[in-house]
């Protein structure tokens, strides 16, 4: 496929340096790269739009790689940022690199080929540069005015192009200096990977194009550059953050059925836009898919497939199942064994946003269905006694998906989830999840 083409109709192409078309079209296979700070143990899904672009380039006939900034990662790029961020120590930062290395391998394939994917760690290359090497070899090739005409500069230093950003706290040297750490970076990736593309987020082209001087100025080569727009809501918001933060690809800093709902919960705004963004659905897929969403949007055909693909792509199959079962229940469907089967983490995401009480185990030991249910806990599900055996009468009470018969019966005899949850439903709606304590 045409890579730039393919971007196009995705929305994912926001600038090209001149002739980077032509470059795509006669080389094959060419290497072009994207870097990734690894300032966490894991990239999120703000991270996954650049991914996409690798991805991308890998499928057009090209070789893919991933940078990750182990030397960069200890000074922190200004872009986009209004003050400057804590330094990580060297063994925070191998620990990020190793959790960023293991989630790129679920995206992209590592082989021996002209095309197979290649993972750097620009520390590699820094750790022997000296200060006044890097001086007297790179700094005296980029002059200060063309550093301080970089958007990312004069938003951090409030300048009158600024007008209108956030104003912020300065920019120190150490930052300033970033973009000719990113620049050599490329500059060197040039010359032992023959790495004649750069990629990235539209807030990394200043940082982008000083690569490009530079392999003009230091190599007498030629280079380009390809951004893609920065995600955002249709509202203009920053895109990638749920209520608990970032949505994270690590499945123990955000679990797939957080990361399934956060993608089936998509505004309708903003799915079309997601969907080519975010998955591998061909275009005439999609349109058949907003041709089906547009008369029933209530059932959310767009964010169904969407959240399919990429919680299949980013965790497994078997995970996104769990994720659609573990959704049903809030919905009526299933039964005990299906609660059964959801591990204490899931059972929790699923229940996180119903009254949560707990009982203490010895009390609990010796009560009945009516008193636990009304008297037993801080927060009385029933009024009264009287009002739990009527319900129940109705057929209006379950525990753990299961009709109470009785309101005498002890709760001992109640089977437990993970050994101390019940699940009570009151009516249709109306949920409580009881832990012993």
């Amino acid at each position: 496929m045409n890579l730039l083409d393919e971007l196009r109709w995705r929305g994912m192409l926001h600038d090209t340096m001149p002739g980077t078309a032509e470059h795509l079209a006669e080389h094959q296979p060419i290497s072009g790269y994207i870097g990734f700070d690894p300032t966490a143990a894991s990239l999120h899904i703000g991270n996954l739009a650049t991914i996409m672009l690798l991805v991308h380039l890998q499928r057009s006939g090209h070789r893919p790689v991933a940078l990750v900034g182990g030397a960069t990662g200890m000074i922190g790029d200004p872009s986009m940022k209004s003050s400057e961020r804590n330094l990580l120590d060297e063994e925070t930062l191998r620990i990020n690199q190793a959790g960023i290395r293991a989630q790129l391998e679920r995206f992209l394939e590592f082989n021996d080929g002209p095309t197979g994917a290649v993972v750097v760690n620009n520390y590699d290359w820094f750790k022997e540069f000296g200060f006044l090497e890097f001086l007297r070899d790179v700094g005296k090739h980029i002059t200060v005015n063309y550093m301080m005409a970089k958007d990312s500069v004069k938003r951090r230093l409030g300048t009158p192009e600024a007008e209108g950003e956030q104003r912020a706290e300065g920019l120190s040297y150490t930052e300033f200096s970033y973009q000719l750490l990113q620049g050599y970076d490329f500059s060197h990736l040039y010359k032992t990977l023959n790495c004649t593309l750069q990629m990235g987020g539209s807030d990394q082209w200043g940082n982008i194009t000083t690569g490009t001087e530079l392999i003009r100025r230091l190599d007498g080569g030629k280079a380009f550059a390809l951004t893609c727009p920065l995600v955002t809501k249709a509202d203009g918001t920053k895109f990638g953050k749920s209520e608990g933060g970032n949505v994270w690809l690590s499945p123990q800093m955000t679990s797939p059925y957080q990361f399934y709902q956060f993608w089936l919960n998509a505004a309708d705004a903003d799915a079309s836009r997601l969907i080519r963004v975010f998955t591998l659905l061909s275009e005439a897929e999609i349109l058949d898919l907003e041709a089906q969403h547009a008369p029933a949007p209530h059932q959310r055909i767009l964010q169904k497939a969407l959240a399919k693909d990429v919680t299949s792509r980013v965790h497994s199959a078997e995970a996104y199942e769990a994720a659609v079962a573990a959704s049903e229940i809030l919905f009526g469907k299933g039964d005990l064994e299906d609660l059964q089967r959801l591990d204490e983490a899931t059972l929790l995401d699923v229940f996180a946003g119903v009254p949560r009480l707990e009982v203490p185990r010895e009390q609990a030991g010796s009560l009945l269905v009516a008193d636990l249910l009304s008297e037993a806990t801080q927060y009385q599900i029933f009024p009264s006694k009287s009002e739990v055996k009527k319900m129940i009468q109705g057929g209006g009470v379950s525990l753990n998906r299961q009709k109470v018969a009785a309101a005498d019966q002890a709760v001992s005899e109640l089977p437990l989830l993970q050994d101390k949850y019940l699940v009570a439903q009151k009516g249709k709606k109306n949920y409580f999840l009881i832990s012993l304590v």
